[in-house]
């Protein structure tokens, strides 16, 4: 089967088929009243410097303390998003033939659309149908649905102006100078990379036997994300799951294995999952935004000081990748290979 929405659509299911039962999915454990940090984009790019300085703080808390927070006022127009969420929509809709020219076998093909996360190593598979296209530094895009292209387009240069302030901000909040990520590994320049990733998890009949995505951590410095507005995004925080509603017209942002990496440690990236409804389809568009493919990310010097060793081997982010890609996900198992013993 190409696609779990082709599974459900071609029969009445009634049960989960047994190569998509997780054993344990912990989903029935109770969610934790949580709310995630919230970060004003407006103020991060005010002239104001009490409101800068205000809101880098903020920041800094945000990916310390969660690795994960919400962003207002970014500047992304409401109309762009509903069209991009369309257009997103309307692909995965699309029959299995037009879909199937993009089923790509390797990692760095332009554009891939597939089921599960590595069905040649998951050992259960997921509830989950993907997109992902390398849209930056070379823009890629299906050619279908009609007119999908250019708002695709639009909406990656707008997250990438986002995660490019984001940066700048995280930098200041580490004690360096703004542009200090951005210029290190050279995530400003006209190399740096951008991978779309679009997520279609269809109902189930049995959620709560099945994962939509199991626990892991995503590569890169930053992942921005929307959803259509169903929710089943969990965070783990403090040992527990938290469920993450965002509020309207934010975007969700969490720091990922490199921002770790470059940090030494001290921003974390976050684990986290997606867990389905048995009511209403729920679609998700992240971008994941990293330096240029052979750019090595290792712990910046300025961080490794004061009695506080190198923590990570440093590694090019094609490399890492390629290794995260080769197998099933599994917590932060990629990054754990580049762990230092202090």
């Amino acid at each position: 089967m190409f696609s779990v929405k082709e599974l459900v659509e071609s029969v009445r299911l009634t049960s989960v088929p047994s190569n998509y039962i997780f054993s344990n999915t912990e989903t029935d454990l109770p969610m934790q009243p949580e709310t995630v940090p919230i970060i004003d984009f407006s103020l991060l790019t005010s002239h104001d410097p009490d409101q800068r300085s205000k809101i880098i703080t903020q920041l800094g808390n945000a990916c310390l303390e969660w690795g994960f927070f919400m962003v207002i006022n970014h500047g992304v127009p409401e109309m762009l998003r509903d069209e991009m969420m369309r257009g997103t929509e309307s692909f995965f809709d699309l029959r299995g033939e037009e879909k199937r020219q993009y089923a790509g076998k390797k990692l760095f093909d332009p554009i891939r659309c597939g089921t599960s996360f590595n069905p040649n190593v998951d050992k259960t598979l997921l509830w989950r149908d993907y997109l992902k296209i390398h849209v930056h530094p070379h823009f890629n895009a299906p050619n279908k649905p009609s007119g999908f292209s250019k708002v695709l387009r639009d909406y990656c240069q707008k997250t990438r102006v986002i995660a490019g302030e984001l940066l700048k901000g995280i930098s200041e909040s580490l004690g360096l100078e703004a542009s200090y990520i951005n210029e290190k590994i050279r995530v400003e320049c006209s190399e740096s990379h951008q991978l779309l990733v679009a997520n279609m998890y269809p109902p189930c009949p049995q959620p709560e036997l099945v994962m939509g995505l199991p626990p892991h951590s995503d590569h890169g410095l930053l992942t921005i994300l929307m959803q259509n507005g169903i929710d089943g995004l969990q965070v783990m925080h403090k040992g527990n799951w938290v469920s993450i509603n965002p509020l309207p017209n934010s975007f969700l942002v969490n720091t990922g294995d490199h921002m770790e990496i470059l940090t030494n440690g001290k921003y974390k990236s976050v684990v986290h999952r997606a867990v389905v409804n048995n009511k209403a389809p729920r679609v998700s568009i992240g971008t994941a935004h990293g330096p240029p493919l052979d750019t090595v990310v290792s712990p910046a010097p300025e961080l490794v000081k004061d009695g506080v060793g190198q923590a990570y081997l440093g590694i090019e982010y094609r490399n890492y990748l390629e290794l995260q890609q080769s197998k099933s996900l599994s917590g932060k198992s990629c990054l754990d290979h580049l762990r230092l013993s202090l």
